[in-house]
């Protein structure tokens, strides 16, 4: 088959790979139909972690079975599904609670609770930036989808980045009513904003310098907020009449910058810890990781974030981290697009073969104008 593989930073080729096979009776093969560049898939590009060379990439997938294991009884062969980041066994302390992205059995790295497909850290599977995906645990993990091709651009953005949105408004603490500021408007952040419109939300701001994503913003309702034209906490507390949001998501990460292109890894939490009010909440999406080679300090290279925290601490509010467990949402949010209370594809701004995506990295990777979400379709779909 072919597939995306990792070749080292900001090297990435398609190239024949062997085609996965069954190998447990718990096992799925999907063809893959619709598979996603994310932006956390350039921190690996970028050489910011320690993936392996060699890795295929890919965590954002959707497909058809074409193969099951023996014990798979509930997915079927011919049954178009949309695949979890997350790889879950589904009856480990963690995911009974509903915590899949925290599986305890399924990634073999030391100190590291959770897998998912093509990513450093988080186990030895291959991802799903190829023609085929082996889904372990095939009944537990895959969603279906409606038969057909009807709503593709939009089911593809249930496999992370859409549940992600969500689940950083839940780890907030939003109510129906809240204004809410979302820093970041990259997908993960303008899925942020139009979750908390969705969940009743009397406003949404959302921090960013990019044009065209604010733009984005802009037109689902959202208040943009330039921070290249200011602080952008003076411009929510003057939009707000000094009351500031009543929660807040931070969906940027690690490699935060500042208007000059300064990396800042404590500027968004900091900004939030200023900008959301007493007792309010944080959620936070944006990927942070335990080492980073590429930081600016020797404490951030280590994961150590020194952010605001006697002042977090003085304000009372609470923060939510950590990856989104997707099975806790992505029914719902299927059944969302379905009814047209949802439209995650509003983002995609690029649909390119399998062959094309060392452009599609390179494109997206320099933040160029337009390119807001790139989607792949294997050649063989």
């Amino acid at each position: 088959m072919k597939a995306v593989v990792y070749q080292g930073p900001r090297d990435v080729t398609v190239k024949q790979m062997p085609d996965p096979t069954i190998q447990a009776p718990t096992d799925a093969i999907v063809r893959i139909t619709t598979t996603n560049i994310c932006g956390s898939d350039l921190h690996m590009y970028e050489g910011r972690t320690n993936v392996e060379e060699g890795k295929i990439l890919g965590h954002e997938n959707m497909g058809v079975v074409e193969a099951v294991g023996d014990a798979v009884d509930r997915i079927k062969v011919g049954d178009r599904v949309s695949v979890p980041f997350n790889i879950a066994c589904g009856t480990c302390r963690n995911c009974e609670a509903g915590w899949t992205s925290f599986c305890l059995r399924t990634n073999p790295v030391e100190g590291m609770d959770g897998a998912a497909y093509g990513y450093a850290n988080m186990g030895p599977y291959a991802g799903g930036q190829a023609e085929l995906l082996r889904v372990p645990y095939a009944d537990v993990n895959l969603l279906e989808l409606p038969p057909g091709t009807e709503y593709e651009n939009d089911f593809t953005m249930l496999s992370d980045i859409f549940p992600t949105g969500w689940h950083g408004t839940e780890l907030a603490g939003m109510q129906p009513g809240d204004r809410v500021a979302v820093f970041g408007a990259g997908p993960v952040g303008l899925l942020a904003a139009h979750s908390a419109m969705i969940r009743g939300a009397s406003e949404v701001f959302v921090v960013d310098k990019e044009r065209d994503r604010l733009d984005l913003a802009g037109k689902i309702g959202a208040t943009p907020v330039d921070f290249g034209r200011g602080d952008p906490v003076e411009q929510i507390m003057d939009a707000t009449a000094g009351r500031g949001a009543d929660c807040g998501v931070e969906a940027v990460g690690y490699q935060a910058h500042d208007p000059s292109g300064d990396e800042h890894p404590e500027l968004v939490l900091d900004n939030l810890i200023k900008v959301v009010r007493s007792t309010g909440g944080i959620g936070v999406v944006g990927v942070y990781v335990p080492q980073d080679p590429g930081a600016p300090d020797e404490r951030a290279r280590q994961g150590r974030i020194a952010f605001d925290y006697g002042t977090f601490f003085s304000k009372g509010q609470r923060m939510g981290t950590g990856q989104c467990p997707v099975k806790r949402y992505n029914r719902q949010l299927r059944d969302l697009i379905t009814a047209g209370r949802a439209t995650p594809s509003f983002l995609v701004s690029h649909e390119m073969p399998l062959d094309e995506a060392a452009q599609g990295y390179a494109h997206f990777d320099a933040r160029e104008a337009g390119w807001t979400k790139v989607l792949l379709r294997p050649s063989a779909a």
